[in-house]
């Protein structure tokens, strides 16, 4: 068990204390005064202190000093809390300073104010927030401290899930597997939940049903809907309909083989094969003409082609090679540049001289050091300077040689890049030469290609041609008349038939809408019966709470000598809700119970929650006139008192505590 003990707090320019000190000899204390004198500021300060919050749990508070207009009543004032603590006997005292921050600027004469800064002390010694707060929290942590120093932190401000939080902590929890192997009935969840708790099943069967309802609610909408979009049959018959349409399909079949018999007339197919035998022999002439000649003229583009890109490969081997040239110079003219550099260097290097001062005193006692150990640690000083200084005169000229080999090989590079260049240019030259031949030679092999219609032959099939062509014109416009009346007649079948297609396809539209309707009618009866079996589920998993209401309350109250708590509360609907309501002999702790059964309350609470964690810190009890006799405790207790007759905070001790330490 860790003792925390206030054994003094002293507040300086707090809140309207002067300076206040709180001792209490490690002992219980009571602080009697009057309202407005400062009991409640005790306990801020002490909280502040540690937290830089106040009783209230607020960051935010005024700790300066107001007047009656609500301004600061005096500025350039330290406003502090210092704490001397016992813990487990031994003294730990921790100081917190707030100051105003305030600058004169440059050109005026009075002082601006700049803001706020706070100071931070340790046993004495000035320390970081981050170092602190480490210090603190080694001691205890702030919401553990927050529940073992006011009696009714615990139930008026943390809410109910935390509440049940840390009962379920300190008491321990009840597994499912627990709950389930005390009532039978209960044995059906462990195949239900699979790797769920109770908790969340119950949630997922809420969520099922809620989304079943809403299923359920607008299936009727759904089938009303289908019910009114179905098309009206009742003075139609599919199988006469199916009749007509088939009577209509054949006698546009048989219009649609007549036009293609006039599209396709006999003489004018002769005409047309007539075209394409003439279209065959101009080909041939044409081949005839100029086969020999355009194989030529493939071949020679072929090689002018070649001669081109040999030509363009050698310009560009050219070009790589005299940006690598460039590159290369600019790398040698850095470089030459750092070997410069670098001969600078080495001479200021090799031009430093020793230079040593030491000191004559020994640095433990301050004494002057004997001549031979003076004279060593000179011998020294000089032996690590000759040392350094070849060390860095050694790396100089090793970089110096490195550029300058660099610089020998980029020029070495630079000579054979240009070498390379004469050789492609010479080549160069040779395949531009060539090439210029190739293409004229290809410019004198198209110039002897033929022109085929300049063939009598050919002329003659050619006019021809033109003839046939003429005469098939004519043929198609005698046959273009009866064409257009046949389509017009063939356009008002379809137009006919469409529409007995769509009377038709209304009844496959009344039969898919009667299967949509049974769909969502099956789907209602599913849906019923799957909330039937949910809302089974949801009764196993409210009887499981039941049983667990059972089991942790008989575990919680049996901790505690005074506070028993509801964790569970009935609903209309007959499940449960969890709560966590704290309770004195049947009465709710904010509904009815009187202060003094509260703070007693507050306090066995406490009690049993320093037991558990393993701390012991002082409680501070406001308002402690409301009540005559507290409980006994382990802690140290610092009751504050309203006396109307103090008008100063006055502080009683009580027992000392030391020899309980």
């Amino acid at each position: 068990m860790k003792k925390i003990i206030l054994e003094r707090l002293t507040l300086r320019n707090f809140k309207g204390f002067k300076e206040f000190v709180l001792a209490t000899n490690g002992g219980n204390v009571d602080a009697y005064g009057d309202n407005g004198t400062g009991k409640t500021t005790a306990f801020d300060g002490f909280i502040w202190l540690l937290f830089g919050k106040d009783s209230l749990n607020r960051s935010e508070f005024e700790i300066k000093e107001l007047d009656a207009a609500g301004k600061v009543k005096q500025h350039k004032l330290d406003h502090e809390v210092e704490g001397d603590i016992l813990i487990n006997g031994r003294r730990r005292t921790f100081r917190r300073v707030y100051s105003e921050k305030w600058t004169k600027k440059r050109g005026s004469a009075m002082d601006s104010f700049e803001g706020h800064t706070t100071s931070y002390f340790v046993d004495g010694v000035p320390v970081k927030l981050s170092e602190y707060k480490a210090e603190v929290d080694s001691i205890i942590k702030e919401d553990l401290f927050r529940l073992l120093t006011s009696p009714t932190f615990f139930n008026e401000v943390l809410k109910a899930d935390e509440r049940r939080k840390v009962l379920m902590e300190v008491c321990g929890g009840i597994t499912d597997a627990e709950i389930i192997h005390t009532n039978r009935e209960l044995e059906r969840l462990l195949s239900i939940l699979e790797d769920r708790t109770v908790e969340k099943h119950a949630e997922k069967v809420k969520a099922r049903q809620k989304d079943i309802n809403a299923e359920i609610k607008y299936i009727p909408t759904k089938i009303n809907e289908a019910m009114y979009s179905k098309p009206d049959i009742a003075d139609l018959d599919e199988e006469l309909l199916q009749e007509d349409i088939d009577s209509i399909r054949s006698r546009v079949q048989a219009k649609e083989e007549e036009l293609l018999r006039i599209r396709n007339g006999g003489e004018t197919a002769v005409k047309e094969k007539r075209i394409r035998e003439i279209e065959s022999e101009l080909l041939s002439i044409q081949n005839k003409l100029q086969s020999e000649v355009l194989d030529k003229v493939a071949h020679q583009r072929n090689e002018v082609g070649q001669l081109q890109r040999d030509f363009d490969s050698l310009r560009r081997q050219i070009e790589d090679k005299r940006h690598q040239i460039q590159h290369n110079e600019r790398t040698i003219e850095f470089r030459n540049q750092d070997t410069e550099r670098l001969k600078a260097k080495w001479s200021e290097v090799n031009g430093q001289v020793f230079e040593h001062h030491h000191d004559e005193n020994c640095p433990t006692c301050g004494q002057t050091l004997p001549g031979e150990q003076k004279q060593a640690a000179h011998v020294k000083a000089e032996a690590d300077f000759n040392r350094g200084k070849a060390h860095r005169l050694e790396q100089i000229s090793s970089e110096g040689k490195r550029a300058k080999d660099e610089v020998r090989h980029l020029e070495l590079a630079n000579t054979r890049l240009l070498d390379e260049i004469n050789k492609l240019s010479d080549g160069s030259a040779i395949l531009q030469v060539d090439l210029k031949s190739s293409e004229s030679e290809l410019d004198n092999l198209r110039s002897g290609i033929q022109d085929p219609r300049s063939n009598p032959e050919y002329q003659n099939l050619n006019e021809e041609k033109e003839q046939v062509e003429k005469e098939i014109n004519s043929l198609r416009d005698s046959a273009k008349e009866s064409y257009e009346i046949i389509k017009k007649e063939i356009d008002t079948l379809r137009s006919e038939l469409m529409k007995l297609e769509e009377e038709k396809a209304k009844f496959a539209h009344v039969r898919k809408i009667e299967q949509r309707i049974k769909e969502h009618e099956r789907q209602e009866r599913e849906l019923a019966a799957e909330y039937e079996r949910l809302q089974e589920e949801l009764f196993l998993t409210e009887e499981f709470k039941r049983t667990k209401v059972a089991l942790m309350d008989s575990k919680i109250q049996t901790k505690f000598k005074y506070a028993r708590f509801r964790l569970f509360e009935d609903q209309i609907n007959g499940g449960l809700k969890d709560v966590c309501e704290t309770m004195f002999e049947g009465v709710p702790y904010d509904k009815g119970l009187n202060r003094a059964a509260q703070y007693n309350v507050g306090i066995d609470i406490i009690n049993v929650l320093s037991d558990y964690y393993g701390f012991s810190a002082p409680i501070f009890i406001d308002n402690a006139e409301a009540v005559t006799q507290l409980i006994d405790t382990d802690a140290q207790v610092i009751r504050l008192v309203v006396s109307e007759a103090d008008k100063k905070l006055r502080v009683v001790p009580h027992n000392t505590m030391q020899e309980a330490i």
